[in-house]
């Protein structure tokens, strides 16, 4: 007897199907290693040996590509915001989870920052993911008190985890890890009393 099919479940995946998206994955991520700003579908395609379409039907653009090479990461830090331990999960007061937010997504941005820079652009802001984390961050500052003022406060405290800024701390400014993590707290502390 087969197992009944669940609602809004994805189909399974066909073995040749998993093995060509084993392989585009593989292929992009050897490109963008080498010169991330010079990937494009095209060439990841012919370094996995499949065809265009393949790569477009399955990742639609650039950043979808990048979005499935770090998904397992980005899932990790969801999974972690929804369900896992204070202070970045539920059980801290809000403060606290919005330090513990901003140093998770630093250190997201440490591992594949230059990765999201190269193939995100401005729609960064309009995926999913950046939906999740400014909802998650609204109602952060919700909790704690900072009423009509908290979308827009969202935003502030979003603009700085933004790859491109990450980088340019980073890189051009010589900051570590430490200091920005360090440095975000400072900003949630002067938002929030």
């Amino acid at each position: 007897m087969s197992a009944l099919p669940v609602l809004d479940a994805e189909p399974p995946e066909r073995a040749d199907a998993a093995r060509n998206r084993r392989r585009v994955l593989d292929a992009a991520e050897r490109l963008f290693e080498r010169c991330p700003e010079g990937v494009t579908m095209e060439a990841v395609a012919a370094e996995a040996g499949v065809g265009k379409g393949t790569v477009f039907r399955r990742f639609g653009d650039r950043a979808g590509l990048v979005r499935a090479l770090i998904s397992d990461t980005e899932i990790e830090l969801q999974e972690g915001m929804i369900r896992g331990a204070p202070p970045l999960g539920p059980g801290a007061p809000a403060r606290e989870r919005l330090i513990a937010f901003g140093a998770a997504y630093l250190r997201f941005l440490e591992r594949h920052g230059r990765l999201l820079a190269t193939a995100e652009g401005h729609s960064w802001l309009l995926s999913e993911p950046y939906a999740l984390y400014r909802t998650h961050v609204t109602l952060l500052l919700e909790q704690a008190g900072c009423g009509d003022a908290a979308q827009y406060l969202a935003d502030v405290l979003m603009a700085p985890l933004a790859a491109p800024a990450f980088l340019y701390q980073r890189d051009l400014r010589e900051r570590s890890l430490e200091e920005l993590i360090a440095a975000y707290e400072d900003l949630v502390a002067r938002l929030i009393d």
